[in-house]
């Protein structure tokens, strides 16, 4: 495979994980207008939002066995192009019962594209020789930020969601159409056996997921609560509120982007560890501060800190598994199975003891996070994998 191949495939893969995030920011950016077209509480809402993560968990497993026989080209480009497409169903539901149908097939094509798209990124990580994840992951926040602009100019603009989300739809749809045939076409050797339907991660894949299940559960934690922390505990506005939270997002987008230079200097080891140093210095900040300035402060580390664990995860797993897709579906069921105990594990504590008690919890799984980085070593196989060139399948 020449160069020229190898730099037009990770433009597609990078351009993938943008159209990935952004289909992302814009629907976040209109469950208001959905949650008022559908007559939904607080409850209700909270609870049509656990189906995405559902329909992702139950899906993931899939993806290996999905790859092995389509080849990891199709299946990521027919996964990216349906999840562009699917944004146009949450806000044509009519109910809160076929809301959360919609978002539960939302989830699983949602979980199916991730992996298919991050165990592409580490075949062409593996082929160029360098680093590359991380700044895959930073496309990926590029386009959630992107999304949530555009998502947020038209709700100020009070564009009905079913046409933002419909047009953002066609147009995310096409650009997947044309950077689709320029991926790579990773296929199984004939000798190799199909993975189960349902992927068990094997041991070393189990370790990596949880160091990525701490990671996503901090992340989790600072997305969903930090305007309400800024609020509640720092006595902020709502709009200082809002700010805090584009501050962490834009920090984690900025470690992701320049996160491969750090890996390629220091190794991915001692990458997580002193980023997750730094997520924990931050959570503590956030534990200990009762105004505004320090606690933005303590979200903007976070998400500098935690910004390169997830794509190393990934990276780490497919390389560690029988073959990227596998591996990466491995790691990403266990760190994604965050989703369902961040919400009721946060707010349960903050019941019962405060959002300051609810951080500290964070704070020590950010240093498990610290603890466990040492499971993200390349493997001995991998390396040799990594040091002889990979034939090219048609």
């Amino acid at each position: 495979m020449d160069l020229r191949e190898l730099r037009r495939a990770r433009f597609a893969v990078s351009v993938t994980f943008a159209l990935h995030g952004a289909v992302t920011g814009g629907f976040a950016s209109r469950i208001p207008w959905i949650q008022d077209h559908v007559g939904a509480g607080p409850g209700q809402l909270g609870l049509a939002l656990l189906a995405p993560a559902v329909g992702s968990i139950l899906a993931m497993p899939t993806a290996g066995r999905l790859t092995h026989r389509f080849g990891g080209r199709a299946v990521t480009r027919v996964s990216i192009g349906l999840w562009c497409l699917i944004l146009v169903l949450p806000p044509l539901a009519p109910n809160l019962p076929l809301l959360c149908a919609s978002l539960m097939l939302y989830g699983a094509v949602a979980g199916i594209g991730d992996v298919a798209m991050n165990a592409q990124g580490v075949v062409v990580e593996q082929r160029l020789g360098r680093s590359i994840m991380s700044g895959l992951h930073g496309m990926w926040s590029v386009g959630t930020l992107a999304g949530g602009a555009v998502g947020t100019l038209a709700a100020s603009a009070g564009l009905d969601a079913r046409l933002h989300l419909g047009a953002t739809a066609v147009v995310l749809f096409l650009v997947a159409l044309a950077v689709g045939p320029l991926l790579l076409d990773v296929r199984a050797g004939e000798d190799e056996p199909a993975p189960p339907h349902f992927v068990l991660p094997p041991r070393g894949v189990l370790l990596i997921g949880l160091v990525g299940f701490c990671s996503v559960f901090g992340e989790a934690a600072a997305q969903d609560w930090c305007a309400v922390y800024l609020r509640q505990v720092a006595g902020s506005s709502q709009a200082v509120g809002a700010a805090a939270y584009t501050a962490f997002a834009c920090m984690m987008a900025a470690g992701r982007l320049c996160g491969d230079a750090v890996v390629r200097r220091l190794g991915p080891v001692a990458t997580v560890r002193g980023g997750a140093a730094l997520a924990a210095l931050g959570g503590l900040l956030v534990v200990v501060s009762r105004t505004p300035v320090p606690a933005t402060a303590g979200f903007m580390l976070i998400g500098v800190g935690i910004a390169v664990v997830i794509p190393l995860v990934f990276a780490a797993a497919g390389n560690a598994g029988p073959s990227p897709s596998e591996g990466v579906a491995g790691a990403a069921t266990v760190s994604y199975a965050s989703g369902f105990v961040a919400p009721s594990a946060i707010g349960g504590i903050a019941t019962l003891a405060g959002l300051p008690a609810s951080f500290v919890l964070v704070t020590v799984l950010l240093l498990a996070v610290l603890l466990g980085a040492g499971t993200l070593a390349p493997s001995a196989a991998a390396a040799r994998q990594e040091t002889r060139p990979t034939p090219h399948r048609k």
